[in-house]
C-alpha cells in the first residue's frame, strides 16, 4: 500500500481523492489542511489521517511528510485576498513542500497546475504557477506536474458556477462567453494523479490534460440550461468595464476578483497536446459530466 501526502485536501480535487483512497484498498493518505475546523468536511476512513500544516514552519511540515512515498500538492489560489497572495501561496508554499520533501526522504511530486501557466505571463496569477513548476522542475525530486483547463465536478468551483448562470433567464457572461474552454472532469483528474502516484519514472514532466471536447464558455452555458429545460438568453458584459469594476472592488477589499482573475477566465485555453492517455486516464464525454452535475 502506498503511502501520499495531500496538501490542499480540503480541496474539490482533495476531497475527490479522499473519496477514492477511502473507497480503494491501494493507498493511505494523510489529508493536509490549513484549519481544524475543515477536518469533519474530509472523507472519514481508516486509510486517511487528517492534519493541519502550515508553510511556514519547515521544520513541522517535514514531520508530517516522514513516512510518506509521494506528496501530492493541490494548496493554492486564484483569488487574492488580505491574507493569501500568488506569491506566498503559490510560489513559496510550493518552495516550502519541496524543501520539507526533500528532508523527509520524500523523492517524488505531483503538482497540480493551470493551463497558460508561464514564469514570463504578464499575468500574475499565470506566472505565480509558472514560477511555482520552474520550482519544481529544478528541485531533483521526480516529479509530474499536471496543467488542467475548468474542472467540473462536485463542489467544483466550475460547476457551481455555470449551474448558476445555467439558471437564470438572461446569464450575464464576461464578453458575451466567446471563449474556448476545455472542461475536465474532476474524477478523471483523481484518476490521473493516482495513476501517477502508483509508478513514476525518474524525472520531471510536464503534462496537458484537459476534457475531450473544446466548446465556447457561451454554448457550454447554453447547453446546461437546455438539459435543465431552461430556455436561457445569453448577455454580454463588456470585460473593460468588468476589469474596471474589479480594479476598483479589489483594491478596497484588499482582494477579491481582479482584472488578472478577469483575464484568467477569459483566456482562450489553448493545448498543444492532451496528455489522458500517457496518464492512463479515459476522458469522460463532457455529457456525461454535465449530467453528473445535475444530478447532485
Amino acid at each position: 500500500m502506498k503511502r501520499i501526502a495531500i496538501t490542499g485536501a480540503n480541496s474539490s480535487v482533495g476531497k475527490n481523492l479522499l473519496t477514492r483512497i477511502a473507497q480503494g484498498t491501494d493507498f493511505e493518505a494523510l489529508a493536509g489542511v490549513r484549519s481544524e475546523s475543515v477536518i469533519p468536511s474530509l472523507p472519514d476512513s481508516d486509510h486517511i489521517t487528517a492534519r493541519t500544516i502550515s508553510y511556514d514552519a519547515i521544520e513541522e511540515l517535514t514531520e508530517a511528510f516522514q513516512g510518506y512515498q509521494v506528496v501530492v500538492h493541490l494548496a493554492g489560489i486564484l483569488i487574492e485576498n488580505r491574507y493569501s497572495r500568488y506569491q506566498s501561496a503559490n510560489v513559496d508554499a510550493t518552495a516550502a513542500v519541496i524543501k520539507a520533501a526533500k528532508q523527509a526522504g520524500v523523492n517524488e511530486l505531483v503538482f497540480i497546475s493551470v493551463v497558460g501557466a508561464d514564469r514570463h505571463s504578464a499575468n500574475p496569477y499565470f506566472r505565480s504557477k509558472g514560477e511555482a513548476e520552474a520550482l519544481i522542475e529544478e528541485s531533483g525530486l521526480t516529479a509530474r506536474i499536471i496543467r488542467t483547463p475548468l474542472l467540473l465536478g462536485p463542489d467544483t468551483a466550475g460547476a457551481r458556477s455555470v449551474l448558476w448562470s445555467a439558471s437564470q433567464p438572461k446569464a450575464k457572461l464576461l464578453g458575451g462567453g466567446n471563449y474556448t474552454m476545455n472542461p475536465l472532469d474532476v474524477d478523471d483528474l483523481s484518476r490521473a494523479v493516482l495513476n501517477c502516484c502508483r509508478a513514476m519514472q525518474a524525472g520531471t514532466r510536464t503534462l496537458e490534460l484537459v476534457g475531450p471536447e473544446g466548446i465556447l464558455y457561451r454554448d457550454l452555458i447554453t447547453r446546461l440550461a437546455a438539459m435543465r429545460g431552461n430556455d436561457i438568453t445569453i448577455a454580454s458584459v463588456p470585460i473593460w468595464s468588468a476589469k474596471l469594476g474589479a480594479a476598483i472592488g479589489s483594491r478596497i477589499k484588499g482582494g477579491g476578483i481582479t482584472p488578472a482573475v478577469i483575464d484568467v477566465i477569459t483566456t482562450d485555453e489553448t493545448v498543444t497536446h492532451n496528455s489522458a492517455e500517457e496518464l492512463g486516464v479515459t476522458l469522460t464525454p463532457l455529457q456525461k459530466t454535465l449530467e453528473k452535475i445535475l444530478e447532485q
